[in-house]
């Protein structure tokens, strides 16, 4: 059972290790963990789980909470999330600006005179001290009024033996307050008894400025903090504001606009041009092309005919069609993308563990710290006031705001980030591991290669037409289920051939061999070589040897018509376009590349030489998958550590070794057990991603360092310094003043430091044809009898770059558009944008003219301000 809550009141991590301790202690929970960020607490617990106990536990420890929200309401959620972060910094707007109209007053009258200031002579002079220090007290009142949260809870916090930040905020004001309110007494004393010179003692060390300084920095801090947060929450958002509003439902024949909310299962709905698709399901009448770049980053609409999935905030490009509502509301992708989202935010990274422990700890041994200093200095002979001074800045200085913010906000800002370039990472956990993989291992069908077999050869016998070839061998695969069957239609078809041919009678599969039939009163056959011999056919020696096949990866499917040879059609599972790039951006990195397959020994070597991987494993059963990882879990690298090892794949007998896998990744296309069994789901289907969500992780891990880094170093210094250190040496003490201003500063460092993750980019190694141990060429031919690596060299030869500079993007939606409509383009290979550059780079096959780039561009909205070669 898992409870999410709302918690009031944190400020820090000592805030956030406080809530899990008194929380973890109730015996129903099995774990509680803390997100300071998003000021949520996640409860797993038996059935038994008392929400009203998690409530008091909260509560008990001097936190505020907020009950439960309805299950998977994401749309609710991101809501009041939003609302709650908006109401944060609304409520900080005003405390800063209270604070601040009475500060400038007070720090006037307090300072202004050592600035040589004119001050009111009735502020400065013998007798007017009680005058001078009374001004300040009431100027001071306000701004202790508006910050007063700062004593509620960290004095309630103390009390519960829980301190946090705001109890050493309010211990450091508390102390400059009381300490001057007791001057004011002095000043009165000495006044009445005219003893100007302690009068005049005691108005220069009324500490009421130093307490509202405090109060006043550490809500700038707060309130820019605040404005960051609502920044690293902008993922989650523009996600679910990609949804329409309504739909246009047809029920009893009547069209109906009406609010996605009322979608039940079942809804016929109606999508026109230009419009999103509001919920999940399967078209069931028109066909068009469907941009689903807000889902997968594809920059290409993809084309949807009847029995085709549509998913929600996906936009329909060209024609109009009408599909059935499958899924609706917590079942819908992008509710359950922001559910993974949520809970990947929600989770803690081990780094952020050792954090908080760190944490829980420190809040304590700052205020042993502090009044150790106390004492010390005034053991030494040091004047009261000025050993105050020494711990109030301890205690001020030592916030540990910077530490607790460390991990979650790079955390938060890393997974939105994943999520709009269509890499989910399910948890902390698994933004961690991922940088520490140094093998990546790959199942083939579907994650290397395409997962649905091309043909790749047609070679007709002597004296027969390529056209006769493909008339037979559609006449026989027409009637088949076999993946080659369609494979050889699907290309009879592009060559203007029809699959429905009459005449055919006496149609038999033979398991193992291949189909048998007659055609118009012939008897033909296609299969394999096994098939042509029991048919008495003979093969010409030049194709007779399998092995020839094998080695490019391909299958030979022979055909014959009365017992004469009429040629083979060879196929192959098409390895992906991005597959190479990924293979060798990845052993760029250090990474070793393995490929684990089913596949015959001979296929696999194929593939291998393809795509450039390291090592492969073939003919290996779906139940050894998951050993075979836990073997390569077991080496070693040169200095004697474990190797993580990541598992790619995509099916059903893939879900063991991604669970055994330290970091499981599931290409979005497949199974829906193996995205459950995955830690980060590639929407896109594309082994790029692969390397994109590696480099990211690289990235959020090298910002948490920084962070802690900064956290830990601005302690190791600041604290010493506020202690008075260095006072005897070279003069130099801190300010309580001083230490709130630099406390803030801290906090908010580390949170823009996080935010720079929003410009993460990739980098990849432009794919290459691989090297092979023998030297030759891969075998494999391209479907006009060219060797591929000919065909791709010719390519490449006509291959020209030209780079626009587009005015208008602002994020990942403008990013999919763009692209879209520049690969749409006729000669356009590919086009890939960035968006920080504000340019789209594209891959022309064949001269297309500038005029035509800009106005397609232009006509999507994005005005292009200049075109270059690249």
């Amino acid at each position: 059972m898992k409870q999410t809550y709302t918690v009031t009141g944190m400020t820090c991590a000592a805030c956030s290790a406080a809530v899990e301790k008194a929380v973890n202690a109730l015996p129903e929970v099995e774990s509680a963990a803390v997100n300071l960020l998003a000021n949520r607490l996640t409860v797993v617990g038996s059935e038994a789980l008392d929400e009203a106990a998690v409530i008091q536990a909260v509560e008990r420890a001097g936190y505020g909470v907020i009950r439960p929200a309805a299950k998977g309401n994401a749309a609710a959620a991101k809501t009041d999330a939003k609302e709650a972060v908006q109401t944060e910094i609304r409520t900080l707007k005003t405390r800063l600006i209270v604070s601040s109209a009475f500060l400038l007053p007070l720090m006037y009258l307090s300072m202004g005179h050592m600035m040589g200031f004119p001050i009111p002579s009735g502020f400065h002079g013998a007798g007017n001290q009680v005058v001078f220090g009374l001004t300040q007290f009431l100027l001071l009142l306000p701004i202790l009024y508006i910050n007063r949260k700062f004593f509620a809870v960290g004095f309630r916090t103390l009390w519960h033996r829980s301190p946090n930040m705001d109890s050493l905020i309010a211990i450091g004001a508390a102390a400059a307050t009381v300490y001057g309110i007791y001057a004011l007494y002095k000043i009165g004393w000495a006044v009445g008894h005219g003893d100007a010179a302690t009068a005049n003692h005691f108005a220069m060390d009324i500490y009421f400025e130093s307490a509202g300084t405090i109060f006043t920095l550490i809500t700038v801090g707060k309130y820019l903090e605040g404005l960051s947060k609502g920044r690293t929450t902008d993922a989650l958002g523009k996600l679910l504001d990609l949804a329409p509003k309504t739909a246009a439902v047809i029920r009893g024949g009547e069209e109906a606009v009406i609010p996605i909310e009322e979608i039940v299962v079942g809804d016929i709905i109606l999508v026109r041009p230009g419009e999103a698709v509001p919920v999940d399901g399967t078209v069931i009448e028109g066909s068009s092309a469907v941009d689903q770049a807000v889902l997968t980053g594809e920059s290409v609409p993809v084309e949807k005919t009847v029995g085709d999935p549509v998913y929600i905030a996906t936009l329909n490009r060209t024609g109009a069609f009408k599909f059935r509502a499958d899924k609706v509301g917590e079942d819908t992708t992008l509710a359950q993308i922001v559910q993974l989202v949520s809970d990947a935010n929600g989770s803690k990274a081990p780094i952020q563990k050792l954090a908080d422990k760190i944490a829980g700890i420190f809040v304590p041994t700052v205020i042993a710290i502090a009044l150790v200093s106390l004492i010390v200095w005034l053991l030494l002979g040091e004047p009261f006031e000025f050993a105050l001074s020494i711990a109030i800045a301890v205690l001020v200085i030592s916030c540990p705001c910077a530490l607790g913010l460390a991990t979650p906000v790079a955390i938060m800002v890393g997974t939105g980030q994943g999520a709009l370039n269509g890499i989910l990472i399910k948890s902390a956990d698994a933004a961690e591991i991922a940088h520490e993989v140094r093998t990546v291992v790959f199942d083939k069908t579907g994650t290397i290669t395409e997962g649905r077999p091309t043909v790749r050869q047609v070679l007709p016998a002597d004296g027969v037409s390529e056209d006769e070839l493909w008339r037979a061998a559609v006449a026989l695969e027409n009637s088949s289920e076999h993946p080659f069957a369609k494979a050889i239609l699907n290309a009879a078809a592009k060559r203007g051939i029809s699959g429905e041919e009459t005449g055919v009678s006496d149609f038999e599969a033979l398991s193992g061999f291949g189909v048998k039939a007659t055609v118009r009163g012939v008897a033909m056959a296609g299969g394999n070589a096994r098939l042509m011999a029991a048919e008495k056919i003979s093969l010409p020696e030049a194709v007779a040897d399998p092995v020839r096949f094998a080695e490019a990866g391909e299958t030979p499917l022979y055909f014959g018509a009365n017992g004469r040879y009429l040629g083979l059609i060879a196929c192959a599972d098409a390895i992906k376009e991005t597959s190479p790039k990924a293979i060798r951006s990845l052993q760029a990195m250090g990474i070793r590349t393995v490929m684990l397959t089913g596949d015959n020994r001979a296929t696999a070597e194929a593939i291998r030489r393809q795509v450039g991987i390291d090592t492969v494993f073939a003919e290996v059963l779906p139940s050894d998958k998951e050993a075979k990882i836990r073997e390569l879990q077991s080496e070693t690298d040169a200095k004697g550590n474990r190797r993580k090892v990541a598992m790619v794949g995509d099916g059903i007998n893939d879900a063991p070794a991604l669970a055994r896998a330290d970091a499981g990744i599931a290409i979005g296309a497949g199974t829906d057990i193996a995205i459950e069994s995955a830690d980060i789901v590639l929407m896109k289907s594309e082994l790029t991603d692969v390397v994109t969500a590696i480099q990211l992780s690289r990235a959020m891990m090298r910002t948490i360092r920084q962070n802690l880094f900064w956290a830990f170093f601005y302690n190791s210094i600041g604290i010493p310094l506020a202690a008075g250190v260095f006072f005897g040496l070279f003069g130099w003490k801190l300010t309580p003043d001083f230490a709130a201003a630099a406390m803030s500063l801290s906090s908010v460092t580390v949170v823009t430091n996080a935010l720079r993750l929003r410009g993460f980019r990739p980098k990849w190694i432009a794919s290459a044809p691989p090297a092979h141990e023998d030297g030759d060429e891969s075998k494999s031919l391209s479907p006009a009898g060219e060797p591929s690596g000919a065909a791709s060299e010719k390519e490449s030869e006509m291959m020209m770059k030209k780079v626009l500079v587009v005015d208008g993007m602002m994020c990942a939606h403008c990013q999919g558009r763009v692209e879209s409509v520049l690969s749409a383009i006729k000669g356009v290979k590919s086009a890939a944008v960035n968006l920080e550059a504000k340019t789209a780079t594209v891959e022309l096959s064949e001269a297309v003219g500038d005029d035509v780039l800009s106005a397609a561009v232009s006509d999507a909205g994005y005005p292009v301000l200049s075109i270059r070669d690249a």
